[in-house]
């Protein structure tokens, strides 16, 4: 198995903050507390590195629902052999015992009315506000709210996600990139040796050219000399802007498994998706390529 995390990742060298911002930049790797109100020295963290890490969002209760609402809605869909949900591709795969699993799950909170009051929850509403006015949860734009499930097993589809971002897929809708915050919801205890995510702080400064050639898109898997890695813990919250560059290690633990859930906040113009939506062209290659694995 391959050993994608070897070494500590280096602290890359980060853009000078602007001069007339007064707030003191905290340590890249802080880890913060989700508040009534997002403070000025969280809003300059994400305006410079271009991520947030809150702990403890979510209850462990919480945690279990969204886990067995990941469980509920794999079983109905894959009962009912469903291979897309408003035009995007399930992602099936193999399980810990080489059962079929989905491991990305498309508009979730749309079919889970529970996970759709968490999410509108009054608690991310600070959120909104590190965007602007007029954020929406994009339950049904471009990919929902999407929940992933990532197995590490011999011959598994699905260990690891390579180097992309988000920004570039305005492109396939017809638009430049928009500023897009994604968050995830971390349902898993994820330490370096666990794989999990790693960014590149500050690269969603990059202009156009960086942000379409900078890397292969998801077929570079290999680590960055000044990658984070950002470690979780069940409950965790992880807000990345969806321009920054990101990807999700492998394991190198086998046997290992590990859940999370991301949900788009939206501004500009609604791309509302139904079951008659076309399938995007990246997303065909992803399909294409995780049959190339064994999956579909």
């Amino acid at each position: 198995m391959t050993d994608l995390s070897t070494s500590e990742p280096l602290a890359p060298t980060a853009p000078t903050a602007p001069s007339e911002s007064l707030v003191p930049l905290a340590p890249l790797g802080t880890k913060f507390k989700l508040e009534k109100q997002i403070t000025p020295e969280q809003q300059a963290f994400l305006d410079h590195y271009g991520y947030l890490h809150f702990e403890n969002v979510l209850s462990l209760e919480e945690v279990q629902m969204v886990r067995d609402e990941q469980d509920r809605l794999q079983a109905q869909w894959i009962a009912e052999k469903k291979e897309k949900i408003r035009g995007v591709p399930l992602a099936y795969g193999k399980g810990l015992n080489h059962e079929p699993i989905l491991h990305r799950m498309p508009f979730c909170s749309e079919f889970s009315e529970p996970l759709r009051k968490l999410l509108d929850d009054v608690r991310f509403d600070p959120i909104k506000g590190l965007i602007g006015e007029n954020v929406r949860v994009g339950h049904i734009e471009q990919d929902g709210v999407v929940m992933n499930r990532y197995v590490n097993i011999p011959g598994g589809v699905h260990p690891r996600l390579g180097w992309h971002t988000d920004g570039l897929r305005d492109i396939f809708y017809g638009r430049m990139p928009q500023r897009m915050l994604n968050f995830g919801l971390h349902l898993d205890r994820i330490s370096a040796k666990d794989g999990g995510l790693r960014i590149l702080p500050c690269t969603h400064l990059q202009g156009f050219f960086s942000m379409a050639f900078k890397k292969p898109y998801f077929i570079s898997h290999h680590t960055d000399p000044n990658e984070l890695c950002v470690e979780t813990n069940p409950g965790d919250m992880t807000v990345h802007d969806g321009r920054l560059w990101h990807r999700v290690a492998q394991s190198q633990v086998e046997n290992a498994e590990r859940r999370s859930l991301f949900v788009p906040y939206m501004t500009g113009e609604p791309i509302i998706k139904d079951e008659n939506s076309p399938t995007a062209l990246y997303q065909v290659i992803a399909k294409w390529m995780r049959k190339m694995k064994g999956g579909k």
